[in-house]
């Protein structure tokens, strides 16, 4: 398979709100993280870093223009592979311990990770049976309703548990502008399996439906309105009888 270089790996698209999309294109869509850079007045705001395949500071300059929170919506691999490269990291407490110590099984490597996973492959030397992500211990333990402050713009973190035990959303309500992470977006979802974590993601996406979001940025897949929100949500919960 073709080995893509360093220079080419990120994509990057300014949307709109100051938000800034990148992402991993010759990963395979259904795998390929949503990274989220937002500017803020006094620092911005990075949600998610990709694989970690290739490195974000080095090849996307965005990331390194002025002080950054580096934020984990939750710690599956696709999620915080360069979380490591930047000294202010952020995630809910109940994944802070994966953070600090990720491995193949607690970041859902093993199950995923494998050369399937992509169009073409990151620059040598990486190779998928060895591939894992480094310790990036949190700064700042997040729980819900707490606050992420870049000095003109406020974002509340949402505590939304059934992808993964400490997944967040990102709320401005002065924008309407939404980052949902795994637990919604415009595409397959993966729940968690379990009657504990089905009753979490039915409450989970309960909450947000009830938000008035005007865009939503999810972990994957295209942004899409508020209405698509609603409508997405209305779907799921029938489908589960709710």
């Amino acid at each position: 398979m073709t080995r893509i270089p360093p220079a080419d790996w990120y994509r990057i698209r300014p949307v709109a709100d100051g938000i800034t999309h990148i992402d991993e294109p010759f990963i395979r869509e259904f795998y390929r993280c949503n990274i989220w850079h937002v500017r803020g007045r006094d620092r911005d705001m990075l949600v998610d870093s990709g694989m970690g395949v290739v490195s974000l500071r080095a090849w996307v300059p965005l990331v390194t223009e002025r002080s950054l929170d580096a934020v984990a919506s939750h710690t599956h691999f696709d999620h915080i592979g360069c979380h490591h490269e930047f000294p202010c990291r952020l995630c809910h407490a109940a994944e802070a311990a994966i953070l600090a110590a990720p491995t193949r099984d607690n970041t859902s490597a093993a199950n995923y990770v494998s050369d399937e996973i992509f169009d073409a492959l990151p620059p040598e030397p990486y190779q998928s049976a060895t591939y894992g992500v480094a310790p990036a211990p949190a700064t700042r333990i997040l729980t819900d309703g707490d606050i992420i402050d870049l000095g003109d713009r406020h974002f509340e973190v949402i505590h939304t548990p059934g992808h993964s035990p400490g997944g967040i959303a990102l709320w401005e309500a002065a924008t309407g502008v939404l980052i949902s992470g795994d637990i919604l977006y415009d595409g397959p979802l993966i729940e968690g399996e379990s009657p504990e974590e089905q009753a979490q993601y039915i409450a989970s996406m309960r909450r947000l439906r009830d938000l008035p979001a005007r865009v939503v940025h999810g972990g994957h897949f295209p942004s899409f309105s508020g209405e698509r929100l609603r409508e997405l949500i209305d779907d799921w919960l029938r489908t589960k009888g709710a």
